[in-house]
């Protein structure tokens, strides 16, 4: 027992200090090669604050445990909204710009009822995961050339395209070490409760990949910069639904556990709508106070609750 929570532990803090130094790499090679810092913003950071979420999705797929991959990303959109947003609304009220109301959220939506749309059959196939894919494109797409960059967005230093090289790829490789290392440590914790990896993706795991997100999230509300809180929340909960669900369909067709679809799906879905109201309202004028950020922690620890209670095996 004391071996695998040492791993988990080790797996999270390297986990996230490599994303940390891949953005920093994937970042100072953009720039050395004048990509726009629009796309550096939208793209490249989007992609890095959810590059825990890919490559655990796509390492437990490849060894087996599709569970843990599909439950790590709903997991991750459910913690992004109840928790990550919970714990910053209680430090700073949420603003939300017109921009992101009438923009994050509609492809967020739509992003979700592609996906439910896809996986009503329960399976995911190849093809439903290259559907996906190319959505996920056609967002970047359209993100990257409808956004408005601002330097709060990247306050990356800048590196030489050596230093930017190396951290890029001793980011990568160390992604895929800890990913390796937190997906074993969660299988065996899994089998020693006796408990689903699906369970575990949704809880453990999910928590610990949102960790960049929560960073992210309450150093731009004590910057004052709130709605990049919620935009940051909006875009990763974007790249989990289309692309970290993809993953595990390019390596084999996978059923979709019927808890899924049937009791987190909806729980996703309704926390996300649930905070597009309380964005209303903030755009209004009226702001998303402490008491929606206790709201938000109440519906995240419920869902923890019902979550543990079916979790026990009869």
């Amino acid at each position: 027992m004391t071996t695998i929570i040492f791993g988990l532990l080790i797996g999270f803090a390297l986990l996230i200090w490599s994303a940390d130094r891949f953005v920093i790499g994937a970042v100072g090679l953009a720039r050395n090669l004048n990509i726009s810092p629009l796309v550096i913003g939208v793209v490249i950071i989007g992609f890095g604050t959810s590059a825990p979420e890919f490559l655990i999705s796509g390492v437990s797929a490849w060894q087996g445990n599709s569970g843990l991959a599909i439950g790590n990303a709903v997991g991750s959109n459910i913690t992004n909204i109840a928790l990550i947003l919970g714990i910053t609304a209680l430090l700073t009220p949420l603003l939300v710009a017109r921009q992101t109301l009438f923009r994050e959220f509609p492809l967020l939506l739509a992003a979700m009822g592609l996906v439910w749309f896809l996986l009503r059959d329960s399976i995911l196939s190849f093809s439903d995961a290259c559907i996906l894919l190319a959505a996920l494109i056609i967002v970047i797409g359209y993100l990257s050339t409808t956004s408005v960059y601002s330097e709060q967005e990247d306050d990356h230093q800048h590196c030489t395209v050596a230093m930017s090289l190396f951290w890029t790829v001793l980011g990568l490789v160390l992604l895929l070490v800890s990913s390796n290392i937190l997906v074993s440590s969660s299988v065996k914790l899994a089998q020693l409760f006796g408990i689903s990896d699906l369970v575990i993706g949704l809880t453990i795991v999910a928590i610990g990949t949102s960790l960049p997100e929560l960073a992210a999230s309450i150093t731009g509300a004590l910057k004052h910069h709130t709605d990049l809180a919620i935009g940051n929340v909006l875009g990763s909960n974007i790249f989990n639904t289309l692309g970290v669900i993809s993953v595990p369909g390019f390596i084999n067709a996978y059923t979709i556990p019927n808890d899924v679809l049937t009791r987190d799906f909806p729980i996703m879905v309704g926390l996300t709508l649930f905070l597009l109201a309380l964005a209303y309202f903030t755009h209004k004028g009226k702001g998303m106070y402490r008491v929606s950020g206790l709201l938000f922690l109440l519906c995240f620890v419920g869902y923890q609750v019902t979550l543990y209670f079916q979790s026990i095996p009869s």
